[in-house]
């Protein structure tokens, strides 16, 4: 497969992906109560699918549908995986755009949960997505083998809480009134823990799915983490230099807040070649999985992750 065909087949699988996560995410946000549920209220419902649908390119489902297939694992186990793991990133949305947290009006070109409906329902929406993923992938329908199961479910605890997404939230919270400038170190551990957790989770899912041998889960992992760091930069590279319209929110708003970037810290053009540097150490971590061509969709991820536009 030439780079031409390489780079259609990624965009048509990423199209794919994002289609089949709306539509599970569409069925699981149904209005009907599930057995031990009393019922679901219409406004918070609302709420939630309105954070959680309609928008975003669906990266982290495309990474866990796509690292789970290398293992020839498809359909609903890792579909429903992807779906949990998209709830999580979208009530973190839904929680980050808070004014008491980033104070942000838009999201995906149209107004954020908070200003749709009002800052107590986005907060109880993020609280009944961050429930209702685990719901999912805890539920036998996402996997027969309950050890399976508990695996993912003990990865996206660990992704998206203390250590991971939550903690990285915190750290770079303080670091906007803190009275000396993170260091480069220190903003590397935030991003990586704000926003490389989850995408280090999506590849790990797909490992934990497919029995993958240990050295080919390590490469992956290495491969999550190269490539959330490769993403955190592009994002920080799209603030600096994009505009709202394309960006599908406010764009210049981490230079506004003060907040530790790779940009601010290095410049531009540096954050440029670390950004691309990170790309190739992602592509590198795939050959090292021995699984050869298989690999090339996700090494195209992490091409499209350096040269996306929004």
């Amino acid at each position: 497969m030439n780079d031409a065909a390489r780079a259609e087949e990624f965009r048509r699988r990423l199209d794919a992906a994002a289609e089949a996560t709306e539509a599970a995410l569409d069925a699981l946000l149904a209005p009907a109560a599930l057995p031990g549920e009393v019922t679901r209220p219409a406004r918070l419902l609302d709420a939630m699918r309105y954070a959680s649908l309609g928008g975003g390119k669906r990266l982290r489902p495309f990474l866990v549908i796509e690292s789970a297939r290398l293992f020839d694992v498809t359909g609903e186990s890792a579909l429903r995986a992807a779906c949990a793991l998209e709830m999580i990133h979208c009530y973190s949305l839904a929680h980050d755009d808070l004014p008491a947290m980033d104070d942000d009006d838009l999201r995906r070109g149209r107004p954020t949960t908070h200003k749709a409906f009002d800052e107590a329902t986005a907060i109880l929406a993020g609280d009944g997505l961050l429930t209702y993923a685990f719901d999912v992938i805890a539920d036998s329908a996402t996997h027969a083998d309950a050890g399976v199961r508990a695996a993912l479910v003990l990865a996206l605890a660990r992704a998206a809480g203390l250590g991971g997404m939550v903690g990285g939230q915190a750290l770079d919270l303080e670091a906007e009134t803190a009275a000396t400038p993170l260091t480069l170190d220190e903003t590397l551990r935030m991003q990586a823990m704000k926003t490389g957790a989850l995408l280090r989770f999506a590849v790990d899912a797909g490992a934990i799915l497919g029995g993958a041998a240990a050295n080919q889960a390590r490469a992956l992992t290495r491969y999550g983490e190269a490539l959330g760091a490769a993403f955190q930069i592009a994002d920080d590279i799209l603030d600096a230099e994009g505009d709202t319209a394309a960006l599908g929110k406010r764009a210049g708003k981490d230079a506004d807040r003060g907040k530790a970037t790779l940009v601010g810290l290095l410049g531009l053009d540096a954050a440029r070649a670390r950004r691309d540097a990170l790309v190739e150490e992602a592509t590198a971590a795939l050959r090292e999985t021995g699984l050869g061509e298989a690999t090339a969709i996700l090494a195209e991820a992490a091409r499209f992750v350096a040269a996306r536009r929004n």
